[in-house]
């Protein structure tokens, strides 16, 4: 920049009196450049500083009067493999917290329900028993162990997703080598995993099961349950035709229905579906049989109340860091939702991920699968987030009836403490994941407007996953009191970077509220995360009763701050928050009723 001209030169005036006023003339003249100059240098940096604050600022805009329809509670589904976890103490605990989570009923799926065995789990096993047969080929049941499992969950009040599976023993077509300990090896053949020796019997047994539970615990509610038939049958779980899984199912509906007229059954529980691939065959012709085949056990009209079947991520390490797979379990749900499309018959009919997950393998440990260590911290439940609005957008735009996505994730015995294995708690210690799902209990009426300009667009995602720019996002529920918006800065690299700074506009706040109650929940590093004070404690694996209850403090879902009162501006608020990146955070605002 030019400095400001010189004084014009006195010596040269004979007249001392001109030279006075020329002088000063001079000093007025330049006190008005210089405050010009500096008034404009002003200018520039306040421009400049605006134009960076919205260059850098997430502007995210809600409007509660703008109805997107009904929310969908398609969080509240969960499931795990080893069945026999559901009486530990552990497993009763977080049952109940499952329940007092969630303001609408939780349904929990789990494996191995029906296999033989002494009832103690193992990773990726577990046992009930409930039938066998004596020398003459007599069935036998017991119910003990199987009664112990449906009795935890009706203490938790919680629903059973109950599947139909494995195969007992002394039904097997092929029952030995029974049970082979986990991990197997290619060319394992288990014999719970063969099709009956005998189809009418199987339905016979699938006929007590369901008696037995009307008789334990009334028609009426056995008859809120969902009846899935076995699990991904067109892996090694089914060491069958795709034939005689159409038969199994056929006996297995016509069976329980017998016993619980209106049963909501379903399947086929299929791998994710991609496009020309072996799984979204075995699902569009195991829909095709439903639709157009008589029953192998009735000889009439195929039962079928939901549609099942899963959808997995594919998480890798890249340049010595996680990196999530977001798309590939999105492209598991559109072509699944477009298989179910092609049938107009049941487009209508509840479909249920009934397993949405990072990955595919729960119990596989970060230390042969490095790819796996997402699990303990803030990047789990973030990516939960940004999975869930994107399952509900595919839904709405593919008009599929989506009622869930089942988070294949519970708790392990005798592991380390945060063993890295998929889980929603780790020896009584709740980990970040579950903090998403006391937060989504939170959303309750209608879906509304949430428009992000950090927002990815669903095709970008598909296409390409989240890498490079993050998914600044939000999705926002309102009913007559209250509204809650959820917001999260995912990407699908676990990579530091700097907080997002979010701008956060509220419209449509009911005009008559003067005041509205604002509580802000938050997930990330340090906020609602133990695995963060862990580490801080150096990592016990004997922690001290203190240390403990510390750590189950941690564990739950925090406040940034105590809940305060705003004023609305003509039904607008306007609330700037700081977003971590791989952090999410919750906004409650309620008003009082009229």
């Amino acid at each position: 920049m030019k400095s400001a001209p010189p004084f014009l030169p006195v010596a040269s005036l004979p007249n001392t009196g001109v030279k006075f006023q020329i002088v000063m003339r001079s000093c007025e003249k330049n006190r008005k450049l210089i405050a010009m100059r500096n008034t404009l240098l002003l200018f520039c940096l306040l421009t400049g500083a605006s134009a960076a604050h919205s260059q850098n600022t997430i502007d995210v805009r809600v409007d509660l009067d703008k109805s997107i329809g009904p929310f969908t509670p398609v969080y509240r589904w969960f499931g795990y493999d080893e069945s026999n976890f559901t009486t530990t103490q552990n497993g009763r605990a977080l049952l109940a917290q499952l329940h007092d989570l969630n303001p609408v009923p939780v349904y929990i799926r789990a494996h191995f329900l029906l296999t033989s065995g002494n009832g103690k789990p193992e990773l990726k096993w577990s046992s009930s028993n409930v039938y066998s047969e004596d020398a003459n080929g007599k069935p036998i049941y017991d119910w003990t162990i199987l009664d112990g499992i449906f009795d935890a969950y009706a203490a938790a009040h919680v629903r059973p997703m109950v599947e139909l599976g494995f195969m007992p023993q002394a039904l097997s077509s092929h029952p030995d080598p029974y049970h082979i300990p986990w991990p197997t090896k290619p060319g394992d053949l288990e014999g719970w995993s063969f099709p009956p020796k005998d189809f009418a019997r199987w339905g016979d047994l699938m006929h007590r099961v369901a008696e037995h539970m009307v008789e334990r615990y009334g028609l009426a509610e056995v008859s809120t349950w969902y009846w899935e038939v076995w699990n991904e049958p067109d892996i090694s779980y089914w060491h069958g035709t795709e034939e005689q899984y159409n038969q199994l199912y056929d006996y297995a509906v016509a069976r329980v229905r017998e016993a619980i007229p209106a049963a909501r059954v379903g399947g086929p529980a299929t791998t994710g579906p991609i496009a020309g691939g072996k799984s979204a065959a075995f699902l569009e012709a195991f829909l095709k049989h439903c639709a157009e085949d008589k029953s192998s056990a009735t000889g009439g009209a195929i039962p079928l109340d939901f549609i099942s079947f899963h959808a997995k991520g594919r998480p890798g390490i890249v340049d010595g860091h996680v990196q999530m797979g977001l798309n590939h379990e999105l492209e598991n749900a559109a072509a699944g939702f477009a298989i179910v499309r092609g049938f107009p018959k049941f487009q209508s009919l509840p479909v249920i991920l009934s397993e949405a997950d990072p990955e595919g393998c729960g119990a596989c440990s970060p230390q042969q699968h490095p790819e796996d260590a997402y699990r303990n911290g803030a990047l789990y439940p973030a990516y939960t987030a940004a999975a869930m609005k994107a399952f509900l957008e595919l839904a709405d735009r593919q008009h599929v009836n989506l009622v869930g996505f089942l988070t294949w994730a519970f708790e392990y015995e005798n592991q380390p403490y945060f063993a890295g294995l998929r889980a929603l708690a780790t020896n009584g210690i709740d980990l970040p994941e579950l903090n998403f799902f006391r937060m989504a209990g939170m959303m309750q009426g209608d879906r509304v407007a949430a428009i992000s300009s950090g927002a990815v667009p669903l095709d970008s995602i598909l296409a390409n996953g989240v890498h490079g720019q993050a998914d600044i996002d939000a999705l926002a529920t309102r009913n007559s009191s209250s509204a809650a918006i959820m917001l999260w800065n995912y990407a699908d690299d676990d990579v530091a970077a700097p907080a997002a700074q979010v701008h956060l506009a509220i419209e449509g706040i009911t005009l008559s509220a003067d005041r509205v109650r604002v509580e802000q929940f938050h997930i990330d590093q340090t906020h609602s995360n133990a695995y963060t004070l862990w580490k801080q404690m150096g990592s016990p694996q004997q922690p001290t009763p203190a240390q403990y209850l510390a750590l189950q403090a941690a564990g739950q879902l925090q406040m940034m701050d105590s809940p305060h009162w705003m004023r609305p501006a003509n039904g607008r608020l306007q609330i700037d928050i700081a977003l971590p990146r791989q952090g999410l955070a919750l906004l409650r605002i309620t008003w009082p009723g009229r």
